[in-house]
């Protein structure tokens, strides 16, 4: 969940464009939702020109809106045009064409100048193709008119990296592998992400959501008729996704190894940035992963003693110590290999159980790996070979 929720009911994080669940669903009058917020504003005043370039915005941002539960004397129902814009970068919409759900941001080029350019360079042409490219496809780059200084960059609806919740550890070792071919492309092309956090792990949810969820709440269904269908990471493997290139940088061979002054991320805790000397900020991208594995596995579930070793050389507080991205894949490599197949099917148990929830847990976890071991599926999901 992120830690910077915002009040509405459910929206786009405030740090970036990952869609955050509500943390608190109390009832609430709909006429609290029957004015455009400001962030709005602008994003309904485009909705015309965007119709003309293929992109529909949901009914809430089309002109001449009326909030659809006028009339209606419902108190505290749950109604699709209730969800309002967290942010003003970040607005979903339609694909025309063909119906897809996408994600328009909106840049000011004065405040980012090297996003879309490294944006279209990971995320289009040739190295787009490669498999192990995790940075976010572009779709399209458009040009709002009377905007010289705004662009929108078109990219797919994706999901935070942890939602739904990892079941197994075969399924938190394809993450971390996944998350570390992903450093290791940025950095073989020399570009630095300088904000490999949390929020800037993303996941394609189309292998595990076959129709997909609504864009405004990953707990409703397109249609806002229901809860929607998903499966498991280890049934439907997917692919995690960088995303986020706006204090990234990409440098020229004769720069290496760089020196930066430090910049702040939405992680406080890197160290040179606390120190506010001038970094190669590769190593503060080694920090950065290790830091998201630390939290959100090692701190959150028992079992992970195999890896910490890693993670603790990884977040050593002296930049210089810490292993390359080259070193970090073959020191990881060599410890999946000695887990056991039964290590890697084993549920992920949370530090902090309930006793009977871990009963139910584990019940409906031996049912789903016996279905898995008859299935022939591989407890690691997108494992090569």
């Amino acid at each position: 969940m992120c830690p910077y929720p915002l009040k509405q009911p459910a929206t786009y994080c405030s740090s970036c464009f990952s869609l955050v669940a509500p943390i608190h669903r109390e009832p609430v009058s709909p006429a609290r939702y029957s004015q455009l917020v400001p962030p709005e504003i602008w994003w309904r005043d485009q909705a015309i020109w965007l119709g003309k370039q293929g992109y529909l915005l949901r009914p809430r941002y089309r002109p001449g809106w009326k909030p659809s539960w006028t009339g209606l004397g419902k108190f505290g129902v749950d109604y699709e045009d209730q969800r309002i814009l967290g942010r003003a970068p970040i607005m979903d919409a339609t694909r025309v064409s063909d119906g897809e759900l996408v994600i328009l941001k909106k840049i000011e080029k004065s405040v980012h100048p090297y996003e879309e350019e490294l944006t279209r360079y990971l995320g289009s042409g040739p190295l787009a193709s490669e498999p192990e490219n995790h940075c976010i496809p572009l779709l399209d780059v458009l040009h709002p008119p009377n905007e010289p200084n705004v662009i929108m960059l078109v990219l797919p609806l994706l999901l935070p990296f942890n939602k739904p919740p990892f079941r197994t550890f075969g399924e938190a070792i394809d993450f971390m592998q996944q998350a570390f071919e992903g450093i290791k492309f940025l950095h073989d092309h020399l570009i630095a992400h300088r904000d490999c956090m949390y929020l800037n792990i993303m996941m394609d949810p189309k292998p595990l959501y076959p129709n997909m969820f609504h864009p405004a709440d990953l707990h409703k269904s397109r249609d806002w008729e229901g809860k929607p269908k998903h499966y498991s990471r280890t049934t439907h493997p997917t692919k995690y996704i960088l995303i986020d290139f706006g204090i990234s940088r990409r440098y020229r061979p004769e720069d290496m190894p760089p020196l930066e002054a430090p910049i702040w991320s939405a992680d406080r805790t890197v160290p040179e940035n606390i120190k506010e000397e001038r970094c190669n900020p590769f190593p503060t991208d080694i920090y950065l992963i290790a830091n998201v594995i630390r939290v959100y596995f090692l701190d959150r579930y028992d079992g992970f003693d195999f890896i910490s070793p890693l993670i603790t050389d990884m977040m050593q507080d002296d930049a210089e110590k810490r292993p390359t991205i080259d070193v970090v894949i073959a020191r990881f490599d060599q410890i999946v290999g000695n887990l056991s197949k039964w290590k890697l099917r084993a549920r992920l148990k949370k530090r902090i159980e309930w006793s009977v929830a871990g009963l139910f847990r584990s019940g409906a976890h031996i049912i789903r790996t016996t279905s898995y071991i008859l299935r022939g599926l591989d407890p690691i999901p997108t494992r090569k070979t």
